[in-house]
């Protein structure tokens, strides 16, 4: 029976085989730091400088980084698939946007977007970050930081997104942990609301057991042959 409504949450696994690193990768960009250091409020208030060179690595490396064929067909189902699609993703990357998807929420914020830690205001911003930066906005010097969700913030538009889960008849997650709360809780909220769950993944997630379907290997290859099934399911 073909679902009306898809739910997909994406992970680093689907954007590692563009050569952006995972928390697990053993000789990644987060190896080398305490995340308390570089992806907390408490961190960028005692060494600023630190967690905006941080990001500034992360920044150019995203720009640096090609969309896969993950996230091409992720596009693809999006455009083509004849129920609706929701993306959500953890990724604070723009790969899903230039692998074609138009409409993704990005739970953990935007590396290509600024944030004014005084009025909120949120702008693109692509270069580097400096401590001495102005807020677009109100014009405070050195209140801009990375637009990304930080360990101990309120992820973005979550009510919008328990909203999509509690719609949904099908929840996929692709290329997470399973490690990483509220998005490691999805697929119980799904599954209670009677939605086949599944996960796609390299290696099986710390909440594998949760899921109705495992389907394991590089998101590249797997990705795309899944969409293949759901396009060609008459």
């Amino acid at each position: 029976m073909r679902a009306s409504h898809i739910v997909i949450l994406t992970g680093a696994g689907v954007s590692a085989e563009s050569g952006l690193g995972t928390f697990r990768d053993t000789d990644g960009l987060w190896t080398k730091y305490d995340i308390a250091d570089v992806a907390t409020p408490e961190g960028y208030a005692k060494n600023p400088k630190l967690v905006l060179d941080f990001y500034n690595a992360r920044r150019a490396n995203c720009r640096a980084a090609p969309p896969n064929a993950a996230h091409e067909a992720i596009a693809r189902l999006q455009r083509e698939y004849p129920g609706r699609v929701t993306l959500v993703t953890q990724n604070i990357d723009d790969l899903h946007e230039r692998g074609g998807s138009r409409q993704v929420i990005h739970m953990h914020g935007q590396i290509l977007q600024a944030l004014c830690a005084e009025c909120g205001h949120q702008w693109g911003w692509t270069g580097m970050m400096e401590l001495d930066d102005i807020c677009h906005s109100c014009a405070t010097l050195g209140a801009v930081r990375p637009d990304v969700v930080w360990f101990g913030e309120m992820p973005y538009h979550m009510e919008a997104i328990w909203a999509r889960i509690a719609e949904c008849d099908l929840f996929a997650a692709i290329g997470t942990s399973g490690a990483v709360y509220p998005a490691a809780g999805f697929v119980s909220d799904a599954q209670h609301r009677g939605a086949r769950t599944l996960e796609i993944n390299l290696e099986p997630s710390d909440n594998a057991a949760c899921f109705d379907e495992c389907r394991l290997g590089p998101a590249s290859e797997t990705v795309p042959m899944w969409v293949e099934g759901l396009l060609g399911d008459g």
